[in-house]
């Protein structure tokens, strides 16, 4: 049996957020149910019995924003699949359309581990980013879903946002670490072409803080969340020990993947596809047979050594030198000698034993060092 992870993409939300640049649309609800039927169709002629499937993650979007029969729908099927007996099967929740109803759904049909996207405590600022809740409503689906026995809850925050103080960040970070979720994940907000605040940082009306003070937000993140009990795995995501997100190590490790739906990629047998991410095409595609991936790439050797060294320099410990040597037949001196010395003589790089990881200097300059493995 082939070992695999399975991402399912639901394309909706209530409200586009004024930073998300992800293939996800306000204002297409009535879709929902022929797009779920859509989705059931594809995900049974990809996942055939051959596979067994170790993670799940329904992202988007806004999968909790589905209503309670699309989700039974969806979630029923997912359940018949060729699953793992250790599976980890998160679904992207969001404050405000999460209910009692579909936690009990969710739990009913095996989903074991939720991500919240919260972002910051404040109302004001969660109001300027878009947000559709406030910080109560999120508390409270947080406790509802402690009491539907959820065990693994990953709770994501943003930090760099405009007008948020580094006083704003440690009171994020406090009141988060007080209600003690298994995984946090601390993102840097990225201002992405073809979003709202794209828009009003290129007419200079986004006040956001200095780059200096992002970087004090993210060391204040490391100190606190390691205080706290997490530990730091991948440059913006601290867990529990033993509460890695282990969809996310599947792709940072470069392993099997297979998406469905709408804009999903999949990356398996060397092969890199991805659907269209228009909704109205992916369902009309799939219900009359018509191919539905928009772009498909074999990816060559030189991609999948670029690939292995800029997702895995992305994890703290950083990438298996003997790994490297096995999947591509060539040493990493071989390929990356030069820039390697380069950035171990500015510790930048740190070499220990098997592994090749980035300093905690090197991480604070991770998008410049990492570009330039692009061979």
């Amino acid at each position: 049996m082939k070992e695999i992870s399975l991402y399912i993409h639901i394309p909706f939300c209530d409200q586009k957020c004024f930073y998300c640049d992800f293939p996800s649309f306000a204002g297409k609800g009535q879709l929902k149910e022929a797009y779920i039927k859509a989705l059931i169709k594809e995900m049974n002629n990809k996942i055939t019995k051959e596979y067994l499937i170790n993670t799940i993650f329904i992202g988007g979007g806004t999968p909790s924003s589905l209503g309670v029969n699309e989700l039974e729908m969806l979630l029923k099927e997912v359940s018949k699949l060729n699953l793992s007996n250790n599976i980890e099967h998160t679904m992207e929740c969001n404050p405000g359309n999460l209910t009692r109803e579909k936690l009990k759904i969710m739990k009913e049909y095996g989903v074991n581990r939720i991500s919240m996207g919260l972002q910051a405590v404040q109302n004001t600022l969660l109001k300027s980013i878009g947000r559709i809740h406030d910080y109560d409503e999120f508390e409270k689906n947080f406790k509802e879903a402690r009491d539907f026995g959820f065990n693994n809850i990953n709770v994501d925050l943003i930090f760099g946002l405009p007008n948020q103080s580094l006083e704003n960040w440690k009171e994020s970070l406090e009141r988060i670490i007080a209600l003690n979720p298994e995984h946090i994940s601390a993102y840097s907000l990225i201002i992405e072409e073809g979003t709202a605040f794209y828009k009003l940082y290129e007419e200079d009306k986004l006040k956001v803080p200095e780059e200096e003070v992002e970087r004090e937000m993210y060391n204040l993140a490391k100190s606190k969340l390691l205080e706290a009990g997490y530990y730091q795995y991948e440059i913006s995501n601290y867990s529990k020990i033993g509460l890695e997100c282990r969809h996310n190590l599947a792709y940072w490790n470069m392993d099997s993947w297979i998406g469905v739906g709408s804009a999903a990629s999949s990356y398996i047998d060397n092969k890199r596809l991805t659907n269209t991410s228009v909704v109205e095409k992916y369902i009309e595609g799939i219900n009359n047979d018509n191919p539905i991936v928009e772009e498909e790439i074999i990816n060559s050797l030189k991609d999948n050594m670029e690939e292995f060294m800029f997702m895995g320099l992305r994890k703290i410990k950083g990438i298996s030198i003997s790994e490297f040597e096995k999947r591509f037949g060539k040493s990493i001196e071989e390929v990356y000698g030069p820039l390697l010395n380069k950035y171990e003589k500015a510790k930048l790089i740190i070499r220990n034993g098997d592994n090749l990881y980035l300093s905690s200097q090197g991480i604070e300059w991770s998008n410049q060092i990492m570009a330039e493995f692009l061979l």
